[in-house]
């Protein structure tokens, strides 16, 4: 219990006994959201795991607005979902869930670019969205300020237009990853300083050009990995960086399966991939595996999500960029 000085009213010890146990929160939950199933149908579902064990996703609440395609990111208590493709298209709404709870979630406010195929990243303050498609390609990147409401602001720019790229970070650092560029595919890695804002620099290259891996990276906060993809007909392969440096990526190890529009995240040094889609659009999966972010290897089962879900999006109260 925090200690204060003073006389406590009846309200105010209960008001520092919420906040404290908020603030103490074990750090191993996650959360997956949104996306759509083997059928086609968008899905409005949240579930959570508790990262330190293994087991199926339980219910957490519904999404305001069903969408895929987002990005997601949180602070250690507030998690953060933003644009995607809901029923009527391309959206520009942000939402927010309180991680150590359950329940719906909540309108926070919208991203300046109605975008989809984003990708996104944060610290304990600060989340960040880049690129994305409207239909065109873009270069924009934005921010907010996690613990409060309301519109994006603009951050800087990426080195080019591109889509279906991938964001991880440390506390200080944020990393996009591949994705769609004008000509293609690309196996570019740039980066950003989260506290300053500004244009990205160049941090290194993915194994080869590679897409659809929004979702599919994730980092503790000294080593990020990225995971599946298409690179010209889908892959299994998991690759890592060290944040604080810059360079190509290095080989981890293998998911169970060859997929791409992942969702993964990481409390401490698990990190968890879940769903996903396989050989064709009819083939989302609700596989969730696991590795340890700070060895190499293979992945390992962890459990199931009640649907099978692709494009869908996750956040964790405990990632990299949290400390």
């Amino acid at each position: 219990m925090p200690n204060y000085n003073g006389v406590w009213s009846l309200s105010t010890q209960y008001q520092y006994a919420a906040d404290w146990a908020l603030d103490n929160l074990s750090p191993t939950r996650g959360l997956f959201a949104g996306g759509e199933n083997a059928s086609g149908t968008l899905q409005n579902v949240i579930e959570f795991i508790t990262t330190s064990s293994t087991g199926n996703a339980t219910d957490f609440g519904n999404l305001v607005t069903p969408t895929r395609r987002s990005a997601a990111f949180s602070s250690s208590t507030r998690g953060i979902i933003a644009g995607g493709r809901g029923g009527s298209g391309i959206h520009n709404v942000i939402q927010f869930v309180t991680i150590a709870s359950t329940g719906n979630s909540l309108d926070f406010g919208d991203i300046a670019a109605t975008t989809e195929h984003v990708a996104g990243f944060s610290n304990s303050t600060r989340g960040i969205v880049g690129g994305g498609s409207t239909g065109s390609l873009l270069n924009v990147i934005q921010f907010v300020t996690i613990d409060s409401t309301g519109n994006s602001t603009d951050f800087g720019d990426l080195s080019a237009a591109r889509s279906t790229g991938g964001g991880l970070a440390s506390t200080t650092r944020g990393v996009f990853c591949g994705g769609i560029g004008g000509s293609g595919d690309v196996d570019t890695m740039e980066y950003v300083t989260i506290a300053s804002a500004g244009n990205t620099t160049d941090f290194g290259n993915l194994s080869s050009d590679r897409d659809f891996i929004m979702e599919g990276c994730t980092s503790n906060n000294t080593r990020g990995i990225i995971c599946g993809g298409d690179s010209g007909g889908l892959v299994d392969i998991i690759e890592y960086i060290t944040i604080a440096n810059t360079g190509n990526v290095t080989d981890f190890g293998n998911l169970t399966s060859v997929r791409m529009l992942t969702a993964a995240i990481t409390c401490g040094n698990r990190s968890v991939i879940g769903g996903g889609q396989g050989a064709d659009t009819s083939d989302a999966r609700n596989i969730i595996e696991f590795v340890d972010i700070t060895s190499t290897g293979n992945a390992t089962d962890f459990g199931d999500l009640s649907n099978t879900q692709t494009e869908l999006c996750g956040l964790s109260n405990g990632h990299g960029g949290l400390g």
